[in-house]
């Protein structure tokens, strides 16, 4: 007969905090019997179950696929469902992604991060869309791979939390906006670049970025939305080489 898994108590210091309701934030301490294969969604589970029904958090697949658990812990932004409490040391502490507003406790409002995707139009734009009887948009492997690692992003919203920019200049459209735009600029089937170059390309787009690399350091799928706003970067600036000639000779 197996032996049952050591149980370790764990210190939890969370996030609380209602607007309207409270005057300022707290951090309220919670003492959690954690097994060891346990990850910090499993521990705020527990909370929510079986101390304090209070609490309030965001949380779907546990399989760091849906993107919807994204907190920060111990001041870096995680997928709670992809972090093991045994990893951490002492007491482990969990709050709101940074850079959001907060709807209650550790639930954020995603409407702004919503509006941003949405601003580049991350939809497959044809000039003239073909009959169905000519069949699909055929794609080779090559034009793919070309896009394929920006397409990997689950929405999770960690690459702003973690964006030194967005700290500043909220208005910025964020990196996960950029690579889901750049993704479709590189696909062979879309049309649609010219209608994103406004939004890419404004003072809110590729040009706030200066570049801190955290956004690519947090994504837990390895999207590497720095790089799609360097590369979109180089063809916005190519794109004005050959723009600015025409218009200097009309």
């Amino acid at each position: 007969m197996s032996e049952a898994p050591s149980m370790r108590k764990v210190t939890f210091e969370v996030f609380r905090f209602r607007p309207g309701q409270d005057q300022e934030p707290i951090w309220q301490t919670y003492d959690v019997p954690c097994p060891p294969d346990w990850v910090v969604l499993d521990a705020l589970n527990f909370i929510k179950d079986e101390i304090d029904p209070t609490l309030s958090h965001r949380w779907s697949c546990r399989m760091g696929v849906c993107g919807s658990c994204g907190m920060m812990v111990n001041g870096l932004p995680k997928l709670t469902c992809n972090v093991f409490v045994r990893d951490y040391a002492g007491t482990i502490r969990v709050g709101p992604l940074a850079n959001f507003p907060v709807v209650r406790d550790l639930v954020i409002d995603l409407e702004s991060f919503m509006r941003k995707l949405k601003s580049v139009k991350p939809w497959i734009i044809r000039k003239i869309e073909k009959d169905v009887e000519d069949g699909e948009y055929l794609q080779s492997p090559d034009e793919l791979d070309n896009y394929k690692q920006f397409s990997m992003c689950i929405n999770c919203a960690l690459c702003y939390a973690a964006c030194p920019v967005l700290a500043h200049e909220p208005e910025f459209i964020g990196p996960a906006a950029i690579a889901l735009g750049f993704r479709y600029n590189q696909d062979s089937r879309d049309e649609g670049e010219a209608e994103r170059f406004d939004v890419m390309n404004s003072h809110e787009g590729v040009w706030s970025c200066s570049y801190a690399n955290e956004c690519s350091e947090v994504c837990p799928k390895q999207v590497d939305p720095a790089a799609a706003i360097n590369r979109s970067k180089l063809v916005t600036a190519l794109q004005w080489t050959r723009i600015l000639p025409r218009r200097g000779a009309a």
